[in-house]
């Protein structure tokens, strides 16, 4: 099968002519990587490596899933195809071509398309698509991956990432698809095709300056150091800071759109590496905060001068601060709905659950990946039974107002900027905020490991990895009894023995294990990266507790899987 669809590439005339050179260089390992499978919706969307293959992202891929995309939006009739499509891009390798072909080949299909004049943020196509009433969007981003990396995400009317039904439906269309090489983008319809730019990013500026919940609070004491890690962030978040009246320095060197991340180790906030650059600038300017936002500028990393050094939150920890200064803002201000509701993930720390349950706020959970907090805001938003107050993951992503209905890093910075001025005027820093919710709540620390496993054989070992855990479930970890555990796949819960249902989850290959000190791991696989996640909420009775303990339940999950 795999030499048959290889053969059936490098000798198709339409073949692009770069990618049959990478055809004609492959070894057997390679050629079987690039065509075992063919590539895939995950948690964001189609992502995968760049390259020659049906596993890989290409011009070929990208057209093949326009194709069952633009026959999604045919299905729903003349009224969606006039209202059109919105397609946004990044700094990517091959983001903008990608861009313009999605745009040539929906238009062939008689669909209206608004196209970016430059690169944007997600966030801001997500918008783009609720501002111009677009049926659905496109974003051509590989979010925080590696240069090597792009991808392609789908969004729906109300500017949210389809959630697993709508995107099975495409996939079907996509999957009917018989002959990717043969699709061509001669036929589009450029009278269909519309630039955009400057009059929806100042309805979005507009809108992200509209969250602010103390905006005469006293800037001037407060000094940003932002990177936008060479991707989108760059012009949105300094336009908003300006206009704000917030004092911030950007780490120049990471401005530049640059698709090979130059001047940074990894564009990931998540990874301490991407602040080398920015802690440098952070030490000569004297700088009290350090903002990061990832590539397509979803995510947002927070660094603190916190007792003469810089201390790098966690995305569950920002995530904290956030929800403790809203919270608090709006229960000041008499602006709390009394029906209010905030999301966050089955993996996410529980710490921001207790903080919203100190503020009479509801937590649901979902499963990872906005789109499923994007459809709960959407259902709210329809019958008002609970009325929206904040949504996060731990992956550093959140959205404060949903106008927006995907991780909006602009937001996060001007509200994360607004809370380090307030709480300086009281003589805090943000990690003083965190360590009193920690004195007031208990301490956490949330930890995340994973396993790289590429390739046919990486997929299987993850699957086996899942098995393991699923078919024989541990009865305690690091000496901690397991006191319940969940299974997603199944969507069963276990509370010492007692079997249950989760309610109001959709199926995914998620493992969650409780145990008897209040802490937990969750067992995933990445729907963006061949990677196998581990996460920890460790709770100890104090930092060194939580710490040794982190170290412990790390051990044991490793020596599970040696």
């Amino acid at each position: 099968m795999v030499l048959e669809k290889y053969n059936r590439w490098v000798n198709h005339p339409n073949i692009d002519p770069v990618l049959k050179e990478e055809l004609l260089s492959m070894d057997d390992k390679a050629k079987n990587d690039a065509f075992y499978t063919n590539i895939e919706f995950g948690t964001a969307g189609m992502r995968g490596l760049l390259g020659a293959g049906t596993n890989r992202i290409n011009v070929h891929t990208i057209r093949k899933a326009n194709v069952g995309f633009a026959n999604y939006i045919c299905g729903l009739g003349e009224e969606a195809k006039k209202n059109g499509i919105a397609i946004g891009y990044d700094n990517r390798h091959m983001s903008y071509e990608f861009a313009m072909d999605s745009a040539k080949v929906l238009s062939a299909y008689g669909i209206t398309v608004y196209v970016f004049e430059s690169l944007r943020p997600t966030p801001e196509l997500s918008f783009a698509v609720r501002h111009l009433g677009c049926a659905g969007g496109i974003m051509i981003t590989a979010s925080h991956n590696p240069k090597e990396y792009n991808g392609y995400k789908l969004y729906d009317e109300k500017g949210c990432q389809l959630v697993p039904a709508l995107a099975s439906q495409v996939i079907a269309l996509v999957n009917a698809v018989e002959d990717e090489l043969a699709i061509e983008t001669t036929n589009a319809n450029e009278e269909l095709i519309h630039v955009i730019g400057k009059e929806v990013d100042e309805e979005y500026y507009a809108k992200v300056l509209s969250i602010q919940l103390n905006p005469e609070v006293d800037k001037d004491p407060i000094k940003i150091i932002f990177t936008p890690q060479h991707g989108t962030a760059n012009i949105p978040v300094k336009e908003v800071y300006t206009r704000a009246g917030y004092h911030f320095v950007a780490v120049e060197e990471q401005c530049t759109p640059d698709p090979d991340f130059s001047m940074t180790p990894t564009p990931n906030p998540e990874e301490p590496a991407s602040y080398n650059l920015a802690l440098e600038y952070a030490e000569r300017e004297k700088a009290d905060i350090i903002l990061s936002c990832d590539p397509d500028a979803d995510r947002m990393g927070v660094g603190v001068l916190h007792d003469g050094k810089y201390e790098l939150l966690t995305g569950n920890q920002s995530g904290s601060v956030l929800i403790e200064y809203i919270f608090s803002q709006l229960a000041e201000k008499g602006k709390m709905p009394a029906n209010a509701v905030m999301f966050n993930t089955v993996v996410t720390s529980d710490l921001g659950e207790k903080i919203a349950t100190k503020y009479g706020v509801a937590t649901e959970k979902t499963l990872t990946g906005f789109k499923f907090i994007g459809e709960k805001v959407a259902k709210y938003e329809i019958d008002h039974e609970k009325e929206y107050v904040f949504g996060y993951e731990e992956s550093y992503g959140s959205l404060i107002s949903p106008f927006v209905r995907d991780k909006d890093a602009p937001q996060a910075c001007l509200m994360l900027a607004e809370a380090a001025c307030y709480y300086h005027a009281q003589g805090k820093t943000l990690v003083d905020v965190l360590n009193g919710l920690y004195d007031e709540l208990g301490t956490y620390q949330e930890s995340q490991t994973s396993l790289s496993l590429a390739g046919q054989a990486g997929a299987e070992r993850i699957k086996e990895i899942i098995a393991t855990f699923r078919n024989n479930t541990p009865s305690e970890i690091a000496g901690y009894k397991v006191v319940a555990n969940e299974d997603y796949g199944s969507l069963k819960r276990w509370d010492n023995g007692v079997e249950s249902d989760l309610v109001g989850f959709t199926k995914s290959e998620v493992l969650k294990f409780f145990l008897e000190d209040g802490s937990w791991i969750a067992v995933r696989p990445s729907g963006t990266e061949p990677k196998c996640k581990f996460y920890y909420c460790v709770k100890g009775n104090s930092k060194q507790d939580a710490k040794d303990k982190t170290a412990a339940y790390q051990k044991a999950m490793a020596d599970a899987i040696a």
